[in-house]
């Protein structure tokens, strides 16, 4: 039998989900779960809670939680490199940042053309070392999740950084507010959501995608999928290519035709999800005031090839 928690709307949603394995709720006390990451070689997740202005750790092996920065600037979306690096986007210093391993901070992106970045959102890393993001405005529409500020670019751009030369181009710029993104398996796919329906009456709350070339530049763009409760935000891509993205009820499954076949519904808004664990296949849910995880019957795309 399976757990309430999970909702099968098509057939094929059942093969990912296990008879018996419910939800865990593995710490309840944050303002807005973000930006979850997990370090297979440590076994530990990260993830922001923005407006608290700190960054959360959760050791698998203990099961404690910790602060593991505070006061650090306002952190949004985090991602691991292929070196094991932490790279993050940061709304108050309005870039994108790289740990080192000997603890120092490198800056990746903090300017396009002469301007100042709005707020760094969401970050992938390619396994080409490539690393994507998305820029919005959301650190910088008020004090809650950063500094109030004008845009200087005057959009919300995604872009890439350039692995040889740490050029950073934009590479869509039809967006209104881009927000999480991941590669398909074969990285020949990015998916990209736009929460635009923040700033605009009946804007969008979709993901699209595009079709990604060797030299780093985006083709296509058509909406992939609409959401049917609240606002895409970020989201994780399976081994099968299935997109599990978060929304108002909870976690939403979409095939990899665009069809939604299954839900995990979390009584929160949840922000973001990220698979992890020893074999990938524990999906850690960011459900605004807690962190969730359940086990899946599948695992999480890795950029470490």
């Amino acid at each position: 039998m399976l757990m309430p928690e999970f909702e099968v709307i098509d057939p094929r949603f059942k093969r990912y989900v296990m008879p018996n394995v419910h939800m865990e709720t593995l710490y309840t006390g944050t303002r807005w779960a973000e930006g979850p990451v997990y370090f297979p070689a440590a076994k530990y997740l990260l993830w922001s809670d923005i407006p608290n202005d700190r960054i959360m750790r959760f050791d698998e092996i203990t099961g404690n939680v910790s602060e593991f920065a505070k006061g650090c600037g306002f952190h949004n979306g985090h991602t691991m490199d292929p070196q094991g690096r932490l790279v993050s986007c940061e709304h108050q210093g309005r870039r994108v940042s790289r740990v080192e391993v000997n603890g120092s901070v490198t800056t990746l992106a903090s300017e396009y053309q002469g301007k100042r970045l709005n707020s760094p959102n969401d970050v992938v890393v390619k396994s080409d070392g490539s690393i994507w993001f998305t820029d919005p405005t959301y650190g910088i529409d008020s004090e809650y999740e950063g500094d109030r500020a004008e845009s200087e670019i005057g959009a919300s751009n995604v872009y890439r950084i350039d692995p040889q030369s740490g050029e950073v181009a934009a590479v869509a710029t039809d967006f209104v507010k881009p927000n999480g993104l991941a590669f398909s398996p074969d990285e020949s796919l990015l998916y990209i959501a736009d929460t635009g329906a923040t700033h605009v009456e009946n804007g969008p709350r979709h993901i699209r995608v595009f079709d990604v070339a060797a030299d780093g530049s985006l083709s296509g763009g058509a909406v992939f999928a609409e959401s049917t409760n609240g606002l895409f935000d970020g989201f994780r891509v399976d081994l099968d290519g299935n997109i599990w993205t978060s929304a108002g009820d909870g976690v939403h499954c979409y095939a990899p035709d665009g069809d939604l076949i299954g839900k995990i519904l979390t009584g929160e808004v949840v922000a973001n999800v990220e698979f992890g664990g020893i074999k990938r296949n524990r999906l850690f849910i960011c459900a605004t005031t807690s962190l969730r995880a359940v086990y899946l019957n599948t695992q999480g795309c890795s950029n470490i090839r």
